[in-house]
């Protein structure tokens, strides 16, 4: 089997399923409670080491059950009033976009797309055209999109974002675990993620990254519970002092174990060489695919990542998905309604899409590109 599906959800790193499945056994053993105070210094290492994935600090994570629920409890902090403008980019995850609409629908703010650089991805400059015209109350950016490699300049973006103090949203679903991500080089107050993909955690984790500035401005979730807040009087409350405000009390402690896990893997692996390797066997993909009869390779941008879509002939994208799955080979479809304006810009119904990692050799990648030929000449 080669596995060609890691934006998707990858193998777990080494380490990680042992971590989860002793925890759970121990679990059974000795009662809930009891295995998560004894197992506290474990915890806080977890939390230590997803947030060194990032470059923060253990008070600014707070551990949810992926990036979609991050990217909504960072929506929370926020009390959207009609007529308030949030700007974000024609590039966005399709979960992202939906939360803004509904948004627009339900509160009546604003949603505007920023302008694209003619190589592709968002444009700064208009970004900056644009505060000054009209200051929004957010600016969100998705770091890598699911519908392509593009890598957006979410560092000059936040750059135009803290010259103007305005509140900035990063959801970096698809590059952690994949790439170097910086918080302090983003210059994002909130960065949100998940454990599935590029970072080889279990499923059902993520992790949300708030900024002092928010936590210092009283930013926090309309809804917290005895994990984000205590019950002081009758009549009041008082936050968690970190970001911890942003989770809930209940949670599983051997997926938050397992995530911590994988983030100390990729760190130990060092992400520049992951990114190295991928990216490496990207660039091969993207080659042959555009050398082979009827296939379209889509990824444009000044920066392309371990993500390759493309068109292949008539095919549905899904179609093929399943014919390369009996072959051996795990790829997933983007379809038109994860990714409207930039598809439907494009005339694309779907595409393929092909996701190495650095656990990915070279031979398997030149395999995959045989049996792909082969699935589509066969069927032609």
């Amino acid at each position: 089997m080669i596995h060609l599906n890691n934006a998707g959800s990858a193998l777990p790193a080494p380490g990680v399923l042992e971590v989860v499945r002793s925890y759970l056994e121990e679990e059974a053993r000795v009662g809930g409670y009891e295995l998560a105070d004894r197992s506290a210094p474990a915890i806080e290492q977890a939390y230590r080491d997803i947030a060194g994935l990032v470059g923060a600090r253990p008070r600014n994570i707070a551990v949810v059950e992926s990036a979609t629920e991050g990217f909504a409890r960072a929506l929370d902090a926020f009390d959207f009033s009609p007529g308030d403008l949030v700007l974000t980019t024609r590039n966005d995850y399709v979960s992202n976009q939906l939360a803004f609409l509904s948004l627009a629908r339900r509160r009546g703010v604003e949603v505007a797309h920023l302008a694209e650089r003619p190589e592709g991805g968002a444009d700064p400059d208009d970004l900056e055209r644009r505060i000054r015209a009209r200051r929004p109350v957010l600016v969100s950016a998705t770091h890598v999109p699911t519908s392509s490699g593009l890598v957006q300049p979410v560092a000059e973006i936040g750059s135009v974002c803290r010259a103007h103090d305005v509140p900035y949203l990063v959801d970096a679903c698809q590059s952690v675990g994949q790439m170097p991500v910086d918080v302090g080089s983003i210059g994002c107050d909130f960065l949100c993620a998940t454990g599935r993909k590029f970072l080889r955690g279990p499923r059902g984790t993520g992790f949300l990254f708030v900024a002092d500035r928010m936590l210092e401005g009283d930013r926090h979730p309309l809804l917290p519970d005895l994990r984000g807040a205590t019950w002081t009087e009758a009549g009041a409350f008082e936050l968690a002092p970190d970001a911890r405000r942003f989770e809930y009390w209940e949670r599983s402690y051997a997926l938050l174990l397992g995530l911590g896990a994988a983030a100390a893997h990729a760190s130990s692996t060092g992400l520049e060489e992951i990114a190295r390797v991928a990216r490496s066997h990207a660039d091969r993909l993207r080659e042959a695919l555009a050398e082979t009869d009827g296939v379209q390779v889509l990824d444009r941008g000044p920066e392309l990542c371990a993500i390759v879509t493309a068109r292949v002939g008539e095919w549905e994208a899904q179609a093929l998905v399943e014919v390369l799955r009996e072959r051996g080979v795990n790829t997933s479809a983007v379809s038109a309604d994860s990714a409207r304006l930039d598809f439907d810009a494009r005339g694309v119904r779907s595409a393929l899409r092909l996701s190495p990692h650095f656990t990915t050799t070279a031979e398997e990648v030149d395999r995959a590109i045989a049996i792909l030929r082969d699935a589509v000449s066969t069927a032609a």
